[in-house]
């Protein structure tokens, strides 16, 4: 065989660039300017509900409507609506110039990101130190978790049915908390463990106070800090079995590296690619070809279970009611014919 110029094998090989060096210096403004709104929705979403509430404010600021306000309408090309599951799941869609029956262009990330959930009975003293009691959510590295500033985030549901939006420690001045670790001198049979068992899911409980109500009175600062949690948010101990909180990382997200090149912060998986969606909800334009849909989902971490994952029937149910909206009962072999095919695309038996 005859031998191969040095010429000819250096055709074969593929050449790898940074992508750094294919774009202009006007785009890498844009990218800049990107990152830095990038971050600032991870620093308003450090939680589903978070991440939800932030969305449907991109969503409303250009021009999106709740589904609601097209009861009596026909959705027509051009038409921005979306659709909120338990505040935590939501359905974005620009309707596009093509019928439905046709298809149209989904995009899906979720929002929900490994945590630390508040119990339902989560408040007890313990060594004149008030503690709330945890699971985690998600697959966690524990030991991550530990001697690190958190915040504590969610809703807690009175009894006369009020919700309150709790949101404590990502505030400058606001107090944080924390999971204590043994300190180096004296973790010598700690160090020993392999990483799974250094820190256990049992000890994962939040420092919550430490300050007494009175010297006589029974467990003094669980007593103390009720008292305090009644007179910032109107809660009593029993609001806690109605409530949603979890726990996560109190620091803003952060420039990293010398030059800034990278972005450190919580839940960039799988918010960043939530983000990426939304951005190009907002700049679809003119009106696309096809319907364009934006799925932001929970519960991925633990498998997509339960009333708002891509387990439950949310999709199905919202794209029913678009067909809904879009064909009128006078269009009766429009209507099936795009349930049918949304049907054999999700796999869904017909009745």
């Amino acid at each position: 065989m005859p031998k191969k110029s040095k010429k000819a094998k250096k055709s074969l090989s593929m050449e790898r660039k940074n992508g750094y060096f294919c774009v202009s210096p006007a785009e890498k403004v844009k990218i800049n300017e990107y990152a830095e709104e990038y971050m600032k929705f991870l620093d308003n979403s450090k939680t589903e509900r978070m991440a939800h509430d932030e969305s449907v404010r991109f969503l409303k600021t250009a021009g999106f409507k709740e589904i609601s306000s097209y009861k009596n309408k026909k959705l027509k090309p051009g038409d921005k609506i979306y659709i909120s599951c338990a505040g935590k799941t939501l359905l974005a869609v620009v309707m596009g110039k093509k019928p439905l029956e046709n298809g149209m262009h989904i995009v899906g990330a979720h929002t929900d990101a490994p945590r630390i959930d508040i119990k339902q009975n989560p408040l007890y003293e313990n060594g004149e130190i008030a503690f709330l009691d945890t699971h985690y959510y998600g697959g966690i590295k524990k030991y991550q978790w530990v001697a690190r500033p958190l915040a504590l985030c969610g809703v807690v549901v009175k009894k006369n049915g009020e919700k309150i939006n709790i949101d404590i420690g990502n505030g400058g001045k606001d107090p944080i908390f924390c999971i204590t670790d043994l300190l180096p001198h004296l973790a010598q049979s700690q160090m020993t463990k392999n990483a799974s068992k250094i820190i256990e899911g049992e000890n994962l409980d939040i420092v919550f106070g430490s300050i007494p109500s009175s010297k006589k009175q029974k467990e003094s600062i669980k007593s103390n800090i009720l008292q305090l949690l009644n007179e910032r948010y109107g809660i009593k101990e029993e609001d806690f079995l109605s409530a949603e909180l979890e726990m996560v990382p109190a620091e803003k997200a952060r420039h990293a590296g010398i030059d800034s090149s990278m972005i450190l912060a919580y839940g960039q998986d799988d918010r960043i690619c939530a983000f990426a969606g939304l951005k190009a909800m907002l700049s679809l334009n003119p009106i696309p070809e096809y319907s364009a849909c934006l799925l932001l989902c929970d519960k991925e971490e633990i498998g997509s279970v339960g009333a708002t994952g891509m387990a439950s029937n949310f999709f199905e149910n919202t794209i029913s009611e678009i067909i809904n909206n879009v064909y009128s009962l006078f269009d009766k072999k429009f209507y099936y014919t795009a349930v049918i095919h949304f049907e054999r695309f999700l796999s869904i038996p017909i009745e």
